[in-house]
């Protein structure tokens, strides 16, 4: 019904958001209701171009294993600073749920699968640590699609701030 109702009002984003997308179909009906413009409208609009040059850059190591390991190494320092604990907090609450978004983030929605008794601790942090290193590769991949991006190598510190002073020079 939701998706019924977005393309009665809005068409073109009803034929671009799946009608089983519940996030995408909810915000841009709450797009509607708040502003009285269509997600369409909206992103047709178009604004005066901006008076400077904008440099885009990106900042990733160039081994992918070394950013695993970062990915690993976050992940379990989260675990040292109450991640766990962070998560029970909101499990307790009894007032959310596992299909809401904020807890099918990735991390959350492993640890609230440990809390609910389908996999042991070992399981939620590795199936979390395997959930962050998806959402690198793919938030890589969408970067490799942007025109003009500059990629800056986080081991090399001198040479990126080189990088990032010869573009802005």
């Amino acid at each position: 019904s939701l998706h019924d109702e977005l393309c009665s009002i809005d068409p073109v984003a009803g034929a671009r958001i799946h009608p089983n997308d519940p996030q995408r179909l909810s915000r841009a009906l709450e797009v509607f209701r708040i502003s009285g413009k269509t997600l369409t409208e909206l992103t047709e609009t178009k604004g005066e171009p901006l008076p400077y040059e904008v440099h885009q850059f990106a900042i990733a190591p160039k081994e992918r294993g070394e950013l695993h390991r970062r990915i690993e190494l976050r992940f379990q320092k989260m675990m040292e600073a109450g991640f766990e604990e962070e998560v029970r907090t909101l499990y307790d609450r009894g007032d959310l749920n596992s299909d809401m978004p904020s807890i099918r983030c990735v991390g959350y929605r492993q640890m609230w699968d440990y809390l609910a008794g389908s996999c042991s601790i070992d399981d939620a942090v590795y199936r979390g640590v395997c959930a962050t290193r998806q959402l690198a590769k793919r938030q890589i991949t969408w970067l490799r699609s942007w025109d003009n991006l500059t990629w800056l190598d986080s081991d090399d510190v001198p040479l990126s701030l080189q990088t990032v002073t010869k573009c802005l020079t």
